[in-house]
């Protein structure tokens, strides 16, 4: 089959064409004939060596596929030759076959191709298990996304805004912010152009929020707990401007605050399994309907890998970037 691989750490141009063997499905697991894989942050970072794939996962990168299940292993009683479905898997998504768990495979919602469905594991499994789970956000409560106008940022939109959350967003052009309000977001703040944190207090008059989902960290920490409300919960998913940051703790202890954060890829199977299940039974339904969709900015083909991630990195995008096959 045909795959790309990073055949050592660096820019773009280290992802190479090569000719794999096709994988065999363990105990639990099917073979996707892949049509379609979504690019994401992490595998830039597995590209440049900083993020290395979990014990057991293919060196391939990619993290979500859509495709046409082809065999299964043993034990697979809920899928079948021909089925279509996108699947959350740890890795060896830029390739023409990938296994991937049963239990992380979702069906393609009503009216979806591969390209659109590629484009929902790893986004949606992230907000949902972050934003709802671990955030708790309910309806009627404030909530904030920074980068929102990125694969993750749409779908947290969508998301909150679909369950009864006013929605908040911070985005750096303007072109972004309207973008955003587009997809339902009340509010949005040029980063660029203004202290997020202040804007938030301004528009709250003076409440804050109850949940932000953070991807930046490091000199974001201040101003989010500075946007918070009473018992505010604050969910970090990643570090782009770093890990360290100094922490005020009486202004956690006088608001009552929750710091809270996670990673996606190490978790298990069965911890991921909850969240498609999660997904299954409150989020498709919504996709179904047509009432929210996976905002979906360019498409390239498997052998441009080099193209698409080129474009994630200038953050021109808006929306998921699509490897198609």
């Amino acid at each position: 089959m045909l795959a790309m691989e990073i055949t050592e750490a660096g820019g773009p141009d280290v992802l190479k064409a090569a000719q794999r063997p096709v994988p065999v499905p363990a105990p639990g697991d099917v073979l996707i004939h892949v049509q379609a894989a979504g690019v994401n942050r992490p595998d830039i970072m597995q590209r440049e060596g900083k993020y290395p794939p979990p014990p057991g996962a293919s060196d391939l990168p990619g993290l979500e596929v859509a495709g046409t299940v082809v065999a299964t292993g043993d034990d697979v009683r809920q899928l079948r030759h021909g089925d279509n479905v996108c699947a959350l898997v740890n890795g060896g998504g830029y390739a023409q076959y990938c296994t991937a768990p049963a239990v992380l495979c979702l069906p393609f919602p009503d009216n979806f191709d591969a390209i659109q469905a590629a484009a929902l594991p790893e986004t949606f499994y992230t907000v949902w298990t972050n934003v709802f789970d671990r955030g708790r956000l309910a309806a009627g409560e404030r909530f904030l996304v920074h980068g929102g106008s990125s694969g993750i940022g749409t779908t947290a939109i969508q998301l909150a805004n679909a369950f009864g959350a006013t929605v908040f967003a911070t985005a750096g052009t303007k072109e972004k912010c309207d973008f955003c309000l587009e997809l339902g977001a009340q509010f949005a703040i040029n980063y660029r152009e203004e202290d997020f944190a202040e804007r938030i207090v301004a528009l709250t008059d003076g409440a804050g929020v109850d949940v932000i989902l953070d991807m930046v960290g490091g000199d974001y920490l201040s101003r989010n707990l500075k946007s918070l409300n009473d018992s505010g919960r604050l969910v970090q998913i990643a570090i782009q401007h770093g890990a360290k940051s100094e922490l005020n703790l009486w202004s956690v202890m006088s608001k009552r605050l929750t710091i809270t954060g996670s990673t996606l890829r190490p978790r298990s199977v069965a911890e991921k399994a909850a969240i498609a299940e999660a997904l299954k039974t409150r989020v498709w339904p919504l996709l179904n309907a047509g009432s929210i969709k996976p905002v979906i900015h360019a498409t390239f083909p498997l052998e441009q890998a080099a193209k698409a991630h080129a474009l994630m990195e200038s953050s021109a995008h808006l929306g998921k970037i699509i490897l198609t096959f």
